[in-house]
């Protein structure tokens, strides 16, 4: 039977007849509301270990700004052609060592224009130096425009073209916008920063990547097999890391004829590169080889009948894979400064090839620094894309780090 109570009124009401939710809902609400914060918690739980890195680099703030610059030296090293305003050796009689244009909204009568502009340039000789002047011709207004037709170009190599990004109209050799100034032949510093940024930005990363493999194949061989093999391996890699690095790429670099196209001489440098920073990596790879080869699931994998190099690649590389993405963001700036290093002292890329080394290497004299200072510009995007690179690997080592905050 079931209980009774009374109500205020007298009568005798059966407990069960109550609504008996009413007081359930209100002892659920506590719990409902606490289970939104115990789910906002959970994901940390069951996220997988991409997933932990991930949120970690995004509190990176600084990092995330220099993957940001990463992406857009990419980006500009890919699209150069359509990027740069006009064709790197272009030479300009014209326009030798002028210096860059202002980009303007209000012209000299204080009237304001909603299209940019550049003033025409003019030129004349100084009386005493006999040195050319350049000035503004201020009656000539060349509007700055978008997807502008201009010199002609093989994009990528395959097709023609002539479209780029922004530009002006040309009358006549002084109709020119040279942002950044003109070099010793009248060319565009900048349209050859931006085609530099192809041949530096793409040798640091072609180079890493195959100083990477030969990295992780060496250096797990030798600590995963031990024995003669890591003797040998590790006698090598004591050799390269002792011999003076300058005196060494010089020696390599004499070794190329003088009449190797451009194309042969990048693929010289990215393997001279590599043969030799594959050594650091190396390293630390047998480091963490031989700590992972007696674990049970190495030994599994050994057991189940896998190769040796399949047990590398497959099983051993990927428990540290963290580490290694760190590490090559951190490689990848040394790179692209050993490529401006030994082509600023004339024995890495050599014109008609354009990167930010030989840039600097015309440079590279006291005339230059004080009278067109903008030719030290290339200087500025090496510098940039070295903190970038660092910065981006400082977050990534973070992000990586199995006892970091998520």
């Amino acid at each position: 039977m079931a209980p009774e109570e009374t109500n205020l009124d007298g009568q005798t009401v059966p407990t069960a007849a109550r609504p008996a939710d009413t007081g359930l809902a209100r002892s659920e609400s506590p719990a409902a509301a606490g289970a939104g914060t115990t789910d906002k918690g959970e994901h940390y739980f069951v996220a997988s270990q991409w997933q932990l890195m991930w949120w970690r680099f995004t509190k990176h703030r600084v990092a995330v700004i220099g993957s940001i610059v990463v992406i857009l030296l990419y980006a500009t090293a890919l699209f150069c052609e359509f990027l740069a305003p006009y064709d790197p050796n272009d030479i300009n009689s014209k326009q030798k060592l002028a210096p860059p244009q202002a980009i303007r909204f209000v012209d000299e009568a204080g009237t304001f224009s909603l299209r940019p502009f550049v003033y025409e340039t003019q030129r004349e000789r100084n009386p005493e130096t006999m040195a050319w002047i350049y000035t503004d011709n201020t009656d000539v207004k060349l509007p700055i425009k978008l997807l502008v037709r201009g010199s002609e170009y093989k994009l990528w190599g395959l097709w023609d073209a002539n479209l780029h990004l922004i530009g002006v109209e040309s009358a006549s050799e002084l109709s020119t916008m040279f942002l950044i100034g003109a070099d010793e032949l009248g060319r565009d510093v900048l349209s050859r920063i931006i085609y530099g940024a192809r041949i530096s930005m793409s040798i640091g990363l072609v180079g890493v990547v195959i100083s990477l493999f030969l990295g992780i194949l060496l250096g797990g061989l030798s600590g995963y097999l031990g024995g003669w093999v890591d003797m040998i391996i590790q006698r090598v890699i004591e050799l390269l890391q002792s011999l003076p690095k300058i005196p060494l790429y010089m020696s390599l670099a004499a070794a190329m004829p003088l009449d190797w196209n451009p194309v042969r001489v990048y693929f010289m440098m990215v393997t001279i590169l590599s043969a030799i920073g594959w050594s650091g990596m190396a390293r630390v790879v047998r480091g963490r080889f031989l700590s992972l080869r007696e674990e049970d699931f190495v030994k599994a994998a050994r057991l189940s009948g896998s190769g040796e190099l399949r047990i590398i690649f497959r099983h051993m590389v990927p428990s540290f894979l963290s580490h290694i993405i760190a590490s090559t963001t951190r490689a990848i700036p040394a790179m692209v400064l050993s490529e401006t290093s030994l082509s600023f002292l004339g024995i890495g890329m050599r014109p008609p090839a354009v990167s930010w080394g030989v840039l600097l290497q015309e440079a590279q004299n006291i005339r230059t620094v004080a009278f067109s200072p903008w030719l030290l510009t290339p200087g500025i995007a090496v510098v940039v894309a070295v903190m970038a690179f660092n910065f981006m690997g400082d977050g990534l080592r973070d992000a990586a780090d199995p006892y970091g905050q998520a």
